[in-house]
């Protein structure tokens, strides 16, 4: 197996591809990560969610690690890492422009509300929250046979 460095070309074709990611977050030095859907521009990020612990932390500490993956077996994978701010779009009056980018990205995937949505319960609320996640840093690696 050879594992090598990504072309930040490389790094966005494996972005553009990706509708599951893994978003990391922390507040008061401690970690959070879960499974985001997402659709990406060139330039961003952007996801839904509902209110709840990890939009909490995010208006908190909007500094983030985005992870996606592309793996065909123990010997064969691609790995994202994109480091980040999150901002927020579902206020239409601060960013027209940033929420009607999200709404048609995501409205071109018929699921974009899941995992998001499909269980509510416990502290999370049912308001929806659209949001962008500002690409400042990109890295990948691929492993080859």
């Amino acid at each position: 197996m050879r594992v090598h460095e990504l072309s930040r070309t490389e790094c966005i074709d494996a972005l553009s591809r990706a509708q599951m990611a893994r978003l990391a977050c922390a507040r008061a030095n401690e970690p959070y990560i879960v499974p985001i859907y997402v659709a990406f521009d060139g330039e961003a990020l952007y996801g839904f969610s509902t209110l709840g612990q990890k939009i909490v932390w995010l208006r908190a500490n909007p500094s983030v690690c985005v992870e996606v993956e592309e793996i065909a077996d123990g010997r064969e994978w691609t790995t994202v890492l994109v480091f980040g701010r999150y901002e927020e779009l579902s206020r239409p009056h601060e960013d027209p422009e940033g929420l009607a980018r999200a709404e048609a990205l995501l409205a071109k995937r018929p699921m974009f509300w899941q995992p998001a949505a499909a269980k509510v319960g416990g502290q999370e609320h049912a308001m929806p929250v659209l949001y962008r996640i500002a690409v400042e840093r990109i890295t990948g690696r691929r492993a080859l046979r």
